[in-house]
């Protein structure tokens, strides 16, 4: 081989060689500096308490809500619950009082626990109000409902009549109310991580204004039950709300608000007319509506004297408003047809009355 082209073909394996071993250093000086600042990403740090979804205000804080994760050291705070240090089964049934995000850490100041000021009003969802309303082992479904869970309410009273026998009636008058505490107790009594039943004098229901007026006077009716919901029964109450049209989710909107549109659907009080039934749906010897009148009342000269003829085709129930006596016929469509009975009306007062719908 010619000499020449032999120096040639030694120098190129040469500079090839070169080439390749100061590619290969670059590429070694170049990765370990990202390598370096990843082990400096990973914190080196204790585990501190943070929340493991949203926690809007008034949060019964449950087992899930809550969990350790590393934290910088640096970032560690006095007011922070840290692994080792913080009981998390205490921390089991406190609320939120202010809102906390997912993945931050909870602090001592964002939880309000049973017992302490302002712990009720910190539960309540806003714009809520909580009324207490006793009860016993028959009203209160022997004990088996608890903080958290939803119940009907149900008003049993006896409607009196002039002739014949009363009349007794039983209607759902509020649907899917939250029940915040039982006597003075907003957590679940557990023992060996198994739920407590125990007896309540008092349960404390979450309602809005209106449907806190309409309990206050429930109470002076008759009386007052609770029917224990299903837990099913929200999916179905959101369904319907969807068919409906009560509930529109805008087409932008985000996970986030379409879950809080959901849950504000499914735990909203209702107090729409319920069901009823009456004594002669449950048993053939009681009236199932109120006898008929046909005879004047309030004077014996029949139209005379300024006094309204009461003249009834269906059942009737005696309303009182303040002084005045009146008799109320029910419709077969719900309407009310009124007369008054004892004469005139004060013209410029109104004067609430609750009457009870009867077939």
């Amino acid at each position: 081989m010619d000499r020449k082209k032999l120096v040639l073909l030694v120098g190129a394996l040469v500079i090839a060689i070169g080439t390749a071993l100061v590619a290969r250093s670059m590429f070694a000086g170049a990765s370990a500096p990202n390598a370096q600042a990843a082990a400096v990403v990973e914190p080196q740090g204790p585990k501190v308490l943070v929340a493991q979804r949203a926690l809007p205000t008034g949060t019964i804080i449950t087992a899930d809500a809550i969990g350790y994760q590393l934290w910088p050291e640096e970032l560690v705070q006095n007011a922070y619950f840290l692994d080792g240090e913080a009981d998390v089964s205490k921390l089991i049934g406190t609320v939120v009082r202010h809102p906390v995000t997912a993945g931050e850490p909870v602090t001592q100041g964002s939880l309000v626990s049973p017992g302490d000021r302002g712990f009720l009003a910190a539960a309540l969802t806003p714009g809520m109000r909580a009324v207490t309303v006793p009860v016993d082992a028959k009203s209160g479904v022997a004990g088996f409902v608890f903080p958290g869970d939803r119940v009907d309410m149900v008003l049993t009273q006896t409607v009196q009549g002039e002739e014949g026998a009363p009349l007794k009636t039983s209607e759902t008058i509020l649907r899917n109310l939250r029940i915040l505490a039982t006597d003075q107790s907003t957590t679940q009594t557990t023992v060996d991580g198994k739920t407590q039943v125990k007896a309540f004098r008092t349960v404390t229901l979450e309602v809005t204004p209106t449907i806190a007026e309409k309990v206050a006077v429930a109470q002076t009716i008759g009386t007052l039950s609770l029917a224990l919901r299903s837990l099913a029964d929200n999916e179905n109450e959101l369904e319907r709300a969807l068919a409906s049209g009560e509930l529109v989710i805008p087409d932008d909107a985000t996970p986030e608000e379409e879950e809080r549109l959901l849950r504000e659907v499914a735990a909203r009080p209702d107090d729409a007319k319920g069901t009823y039934v009456t004594g002669g749906d449950v048993s053939r010897f009681q009236r199932s509506s109120m006898p008929a009148q046909s005879r004047p009342r309030g004077g014996a000269g029949g139209n005379g004297g300024g006094a309204a003829q009461v003249r009834t085709g269906g059942p009737t129930v005696i309303v009182t408003r303040g002084k005045t006596a009146e008799r109320v016929t029910v419709g077969r469509a719900g309407a009310l047809n009124a007369s008054v009975a004892s004469g005139t009306r004060n013209a410029g007062n109104t004067v609430p009355v609750a009457l009870s719908t009867v077939r």
